[in-house]
C-alpha cells in the first residue's frame, strides 16, 4: 500500500527531515503538521515555511505559499528546476497552484492515503473536498513520494494535533 520511492535519496531525505521539524513547529505554534522546502536546481534552500491555517485563513498551506512566494521571486525557468519537499503530499489546491506557477519536482513524506487512514483512526473527519493525489492533479509532473522514512514520526504529529 505505502511503498518508499526508489526515486528518493539520502538528499532528498535530508530537505525531508527539515519539512517533518517544519511540521513539528507547526503543531507547536497550534497549526496542523505541514513543512516544506523549496530548493533550487543548484540544490541552494530558496525558502521554507510551515502550515499557518491555526491563525484563520484555511488556504495557509506551506505548499501554496512556496508557489506564490516563487511566482513572485523567480523566473520561470529556475522554478521548472525547483524541487519543492513537503512533509505531507499536496492537496488540490496546493499541486494546482504549484502547477499554474511553474515549479518543478515535488517530493513528499507522507501521503494523502497514509494521512485519511490516519485520521480515519482517529475518528477524525476527512476534508471538505475531494482528495485528489497530486500525480491526478499533476500527471506530467515528476513526483515522488511517499518515503517511509518519517512515516512515524508524521503520524505522531497528525495524532497530536487531532487528540488536543
Amino acid at each position: 500500500m505505502y511503498h518508499a520511492s526508489a526515486e528518493i535519496d539520502d538528499i532528498d531525505r535530508v530537505h525531508l527531515a527539515r519539512c517533518v521539524e517544519l511540521a513539528r513547529q507547526a503543531v507547536e505554534e497550534g497549526h496542523k503538521p505541514f513543512g516544506s522546502r523549496l530548493v533550487a536546481g543548484n540544490g541552494t534552500v530558496l525558502k521554507e515555511d510551515y502550515n499557518r491555517t491555526g491563525d484563520g485563513d484555511p488556504t495557509a498551506h506551506p505548499e501554496f505559499a512556496l508557489a506564490r512566494w516563487a511566482g513572485l521571486n523567480m523566473e520561470p525557468s529556475e522554478r521548472a528546476e525547483a524541487t519543492v519537499y513537503t512533509s505531507g503530499e499536496h492537496c488540490p489546491m496546493c499541486a494546482t497552484a504549484h502547477g499554474i506557477v511553474g515549479l518543478g519536482r515535488i517530493v513528499y513524506g507522507s501521503s494523502t492515503e497514509q494521512l485519511l487512514a490516519w485520521l480515519d483512526e482517529l475518528g477524525v473527519d476527512s476534508f471538505p473536498f475531494k482528495p485528489i493525489p497530486v500525480r491526478e492533479v499533476l500527471p506530467n509532473h515528476q513526483v515522488s513520494g511517499p518515503d517511509m522514512t518519517f512515516a512515524d514520526e508524521i503520524r505522531m504529529l497528525h495524532e497530536r494535533v487531532h487528540r488536543r
